[in-house]
Formats: structure tokens, C-alpha cells, sequence
């Protein structure tokens, strides 16, 4: 936009609207410029106007004209069609793009060079501080994923942080910036920063040192109440209803709110987080905490769901609060469960009751740990077919918040490479525990879990049908030249599923190219575009170590055993999570409908409330399968 000098004419209209300046030749306006909406303003420093010759259409009903009035502007470019009303204090060192809408706060100010909380310290993990990572706004779980957990490589710990501290160099600037069509009402001080366009803040009462990377097509809400500091929050998400953060990441679409507080703490995709309390915290996509009472502390978490009162405990310690947790992607805790850290939950597990044993359950996933005469008992592969978790599983795409593009790539599959790799561990790792058991012994104690000899036998029954099922669906797809690039161990970087040779090969690619932030995210989405084709791989290789041939070395006699045997798996995994799922329609589940009747009235309560079993949407889609 060209500027000129205001007339003086212009300048003696202004004193008359009340308006004042320590240096009027300071301020400068674009050519078409009037003054006739600029009321009780004092200007400081360099500003730069544009025109306001909008009218601002307000719920209920409500027309404002843009201009500026009973505020103090020092050093800020304000766009056309602005509308600022009501500072407190002042605006200071601040770009306002066009048509932002800004009334009642008590200041906005970027004061000295900041970069809006891109490289702010956060503690993850463990709160001494051991693994604590720089968090910036091009920030993606699994580039978390790699800073937090491979501190054993230090070259790689150390080429991360040196490409994260020269993009957090181009972050910084002496003057803040507001984008278009923002909405910032009812605040009170706003410091150090950046905000994105269309973003709504309404009642914050205080935001300190961050960047909130709002779009046109993903905005993000700050609401009433809402206290941050040194911070980030990515597009589409929602901070409301009292929230408290501090040294906090948010990623994209998530909602926090409901009075929750976190510190030390970076929440990735889709995560939710209201009423609890999270500590040092690595909480992968769609982890879910929305229950009073309840403490997240010192873990990682991924597509987790944390049942009322879940408490994750790291106060064993002696030399200060070094303790983490592990919990693979999936787990799900009861109402007043409890963790206590060190331990390792396998993915998508449940755990019930209290644990105070740190078991280490890495190679046996889709298990029960329950608690049961003030002992730990684990139950092997029994969620494999809780209907429970495969409606978690279809609808985590379903609930996807994210718009344009997305920082973190994201594998849904249920069964994958990398459960099926931690199945087939668990497989030897149960017949290895079956055959040095006495035979006349019922349970045998595994990481200070009870396992009774009969969850053993159908821990080994359950995982091979997993195995056969995979296999099976995949077969086919192999074709001559199938590289096995896929076989061996796999990765969960926090919503990203690889091959472990493929991150290595990456990890010695940063340190000897020293790749940029963007590039290292680029080379993380090649590694998730190409999945299906590692999952393959990994499928060719598991055929490989069972039949010694290659998926395409095999007769049609012997591909369509493997079918059959998968299919035959697979409709015996679907009766029983039909069955699982028949007793939300069971007499018990009944219990509470038809309040003033009798049992011909409850039936038909229940019906026209909750429905028929063959007619629910889930039934519907596993008889579909």
C-alpha cells in the first residue's frame, strides 16, 4: 500500500475528533484516506493507516463502521477496513491486516524481538527435564516423535535441534502481526503474539509468547477465561471454557477447554483434553482426556481415551521425577484406574483397576490388564474382537477436525504392520512361557501380571488369527519384484506407521545432509505415502519366513489356503465381536428403560431409544465384512 502524510486540514479534523500524536509527521495513510472514522485516538511512533470504509454486520443484528477510536496505537500498520474500539491501554509493535475486528482489550503489545514462542523449552516425558524439545509452528508428531525418543543417537538429537533452532531464527521479529478477518473481543493482555487469519479470540484473559497458526479455512477459537503461556496452537483448534497452558504444543483440531490445565505438555492431531491435568506429557493424535479428576502425567500417549479418574503416577521415584510411561497407540483406561510409572502398556489394550507392578507389555498388545484381588491379571489378545475398539477404530477418520494441509500423517489401521510385528514377538513369547511351565501349574506370573495357562493358549489362538487375517487380505496384492522393504521391525512415531530401516535410513540422512525442518517433514510424508507398498513388503516377508517362498513363488493351491484360512479367521473375529457387541442389547442393558412399566413396556422403551441389534449401523457394517 503507498502511504502519504496526512494534510493539514486532515491533522486539524483529527484534533477535533479528539485524536492527539507525539509527532504527526510519524503517521502516514494510504491515498484515499478520510478521517471521519477516526475518533479519540493517540498515535505514537511510526503508523501507517489504510481506508475504512466498511460496515461491519455483527450478530444480533448489530452495524458498526470500521475506523479506530478511544485507543493508543505506537508503531503499528493498520489494513483497510479495520475496526478497533476500546484499548485499555495500548497497541504497540503490531502489523493488523485488513477487515480485523478488535474491541475491549486491555493491551496488544510485541515488546523487543520475540519469536512467538517458537522455540519454547518444553519438559516432555519426564519433568526434570531429560528430554525436553523445542516446539516451533512447522512442528509434526513424528519430528517430536524423533527429538523426544532417539536421545541414545546423539548426532541425530543434536542435527535435529540445530535445523529446529535456525527455523526458530527465522521466526523472529520485533513487531507482531494480526491476519485478516481476526476477531479479538472482551481480552486482557495479549504479548508477543502471532495470530493467524480469522482467528476468534473472545475473553482470554491472558496470552504470552506464542503463535496461533489460524486459516481461512481451518480457524482456531481462543475463548473466556483462557490463560497461555509460551505456546503454540495449530489451525482449526479450540482453547475455551477457562483452559490454563504453559510451555504447551497444540496441533491441528484440537479442543481443549472445560477448565483443563497442561504444562510441559504437546498434544498432536485431534486431541481432546478437558476438565483433567496434563504434565509433561506427549500425547500422539487423537489421544482423549474429558473427565474431572483425571492426571495425565509423564507418558506417552496415541489415539488414547483416559476413563474418568485415570491417574498415571510417577511418584516412586527417589531422585526426583524421572519416570515415564509408555502406553502404544489405542489403550484405553477405566473409570479410577491407575498407572503407576515405569511400565509399558501394548497397544490397544484396556486397563481396569490399579497397577502398581511397572509391567512391560510391549510385545503383547489388544490384551486386558485387569486388576483383581489386589493383583494384576492379564488377559492375551481378548480385544482383537471387543466391539468396543473397532468402533474406535472406524470412526478416528471420521473424526478428523484438521483442514488443508495436514502437519501429521496419520495411519488408522487396526491391524498393521506394526501390531502384527509386536504379534508375532508375542506369539513365541507365549508358547516360549507355555513350555517352561510346570505342568501342573494354572498361572504363571509375566511381568508382575498373573497369566492363567488357559489366556495363554488363547492369547497364541487369538494372535494367529490376526496373523492369518492380515496375511490373507494381502496376498494378492503382491506382485513379481516385490521389494521386502517393509520386513522386519516397525515404528509408531505417533500416529506414523514404518518400517524401523526406513527411519533409521532417514535418521543417518539428517545427520550427514543436515536437513532443513521442511525437508526432514518432507521426507517423513514419503515415508507415509509410501505404506502401502512397505506393508506388502512386509506381508511378502512374513509368507518368506513361514512357507520359505515369496508371495508370488506360491501355487494357486497354496494362495487360496491362505485365503481361506484368513477368511475363515476373519469370520470367526466378527462373530465374536457381533457377540461383544449383542450384549449392549442384552436384558441387563435394558436395566433403567420404560420407568413406569412393565417388562413389555421397558422392551418397547428401550427399541425406540436405542434400536434393534440388527439394525445398528455397526452390526450392519461387520455383517457387511
Amino acid at each position: 500500500m503507498k502511504y502519504r502524510h496526512l494534510q493539514d486540514k486532515e491533522i486539524a479534523s483529527l484534533l477535533v475528533y479528539g485524536c492527539s500524536a507525539d509527532d504527526w509527521k510519524e503517521l502516514l495513510v494510504a491515498d484515499d484516506f478520510s478521517v471521519s472514522f477516526i475518533q479519540n485516538v493517540h498515535f505514537s511512533g511510526k503508523v501507517c493507516l489504510g481506508t475504512f470504509n466498511k460496515v461491519i454486520d455483527l450478530p444480533g443484528g448489530v452495524r458498526k463502521h470500521s475506523g479506530i477510536y478511544n485507543c493508543h496505537l505506537h508503531n503499528c500498520t493498520i489494513g483497510n477496513n479495520v475496526y478497533i474500539n476500546k484499548v485499555n491501554n495500548y497497541i504497540a509493535n503490531y502489523d493488523i491486516d485488513e477487515d480485523v475486528y478488535i474491541e475491549n482489550v486491555n493491551s496488544i503489545i510485541t515488546s523487543g524481538e520475540s519469536s512467538f514462542g517458537n522455540g519454547t523449552e518444553v519438559a516432555v516425558m519426564i519433568e526434570s527435564g531429560e528430554r525436553t524439545i523445542p516446539v516451533f509452528d512447522k512442528l509434526s508428531a513424528p519430528m517430536a516423535y524423533m527429538m523426544t525418543f532417539y536421545r541414545h543417537d546423539t548426532e541425530l538429537t543434536e542435527a535435529l535441534l540445530q535445523s529446529a533452532k535456525k527455523y526458530i531464527e527465522t521466526t523472529k521479529s520485533d513487531k507482531g502481526s494480526i491476519g485478516k478477518n481476526a476477531h479479538i473481543t472482551n481480552c486482557g493482555s495479549i504479548l508477543n503474539v502471532r495470530i493467524g487469519n480469522c482467528a476468534r479470540l473472545d475473553g482470554a484473559v491472558l496470552l504470552e509468547q506464542g503463535t496461533i497458526i489460524s486459516t481461512a479455512d481451518a480457524p482456531i477459537h481462543i475463548g473466556n477465561g483462557v490463560q497461555c503461556n509460551e505456546f503454540i496452537i495449530g489451525s482449526g483448534s479450540a482453547v475455551t471454557d477457562g483452559a490454563m497452558l504453559t510451555r504447551c504444543f497444540i496441533g491441528q483440531g484440537c479442543i481443549i477447554g472445560k477448565q483443563f490445565s497442561a504444562i510441559d505438555s504437546v498434544f498432536f492431531a485431534n486431541c481432546q483434553g478437558q476438565h483433567g491435568e496434563a504434565i509433561s506429557v506427549f500425547a500422539g493424535p487423537y489421544t482423549v482426556t474429558h473427565h474431572k479428576s483425571t492426571l495425565m502425567l509423564t507418558a506417552l500417549y496415541s489415539f488414547m481415551n483416559a476413563g474418568s479418574g485415570s491417574n498415571f503416577s510417577n511418584h516412586m521415584y527417589k531422585l526426583g521425577p524421572v519416570h515415564q510411561g509408555i502406553t502404544e497407540r489405542g489403550v484405553k483406561t477405566s473409570s479410577n484406574s491407575y498407572i503407576m510409572w515405569p511400565a509399558h502398556i501394548g497397544a490397544f489394550s484396556i486397563v481396569l483397576g490399579r497397577h502398581k507392578g511397572n509391567p512391560d507389555l510391549k510385545n503383547l498388545p489388544f490384551s486386558y490388564l485387569i486388576e483383581a484381588d489386589n493383583e494384576s491379571h492379564l488377559l492375551v489378545g481378548i480385544n482383537l474382537h471387543s466391539a468396543g475398539t473397532i468402533r474406535d477404530v472406524q470412526k478416528w477418520p471420521k473424526r478428523d477436525l484438521r483442514s488443508g494441509e495436514k502437519t501429521d500423517p496419520v495411519h488408522f489401521d487396526f491391524l498393521s504392520p506394526y501390531t502384527l510385528s509386536k504379534v508375532l514377538k508375542g506369539i513365541d513369547l507365549l508358547k516360549n512361557i507355555l513350555a517352561n511351565m510346570d505342568s501342573d501349574a494354572t498361572f504363571v506370573w509375566y511381568q508382575n501380571c498373573k497369566i492363567k495357562r488357559s489366556a495363554l493358549r488363547k492369547g497364541i489362538e487369538l494372535y494367529e488369527m490376526a496373523v492369518d487375517n492380515f496375511i490373507a487380505k494381502h496376498v494378492r496384492e503382491i506382485t513379481d519384484g516385490q521389494a521386502n522393504t517393509g520386513s522386519g521391525n516397525w515404528v509408531d512415531m505417533a500416529g506414523l506407521l514404518a518400517p524401523q530401516t526406513e527411519i533409521e535410513k532417514l535418521c543417518q540422512r539428517i545427520i550427514a545432509e543436515k536437513l532443513s525442518v521442511e525437508q526432514i517433514q518432507q521426507e517423513l510424508l514419503k515415508i507415509y505415502d509410501n505404506y502401502p507398498a512397505y506393508k506388502l513388503g512386509f506381508v511378502n516377508s512374513i509368507i518368506q519366513n513361514k512357507l520359505s517362498k515369496t508371495a508370488t513363488q506360491l501355487s494357486d493351491k497354496e494362495i487360496n489356503d491362505i485365503v481361506n484360512k484368513g477368511e475363515k479367521a476373519e469370520l470367526a473375529f466378527n462373530d465374536l465381536i457381533l457377540r461383544d457387541a449383542k450384549k449392549e442389547f442384552s436384558t441387563m442393558a435394558k436395566t433403567g428403560f420404560g420407568i413406569d412399566g412393565d417388562d413389555n413396556v421397558r422392551n418397547a422403551d428401550f427399541d425406540a431409544t436405542r434400536g434393534v441389534f440388527d439394525d445398528h449401523p455397526f452390526v450392519i457394517a461387520i455383517k457387511k465384512k
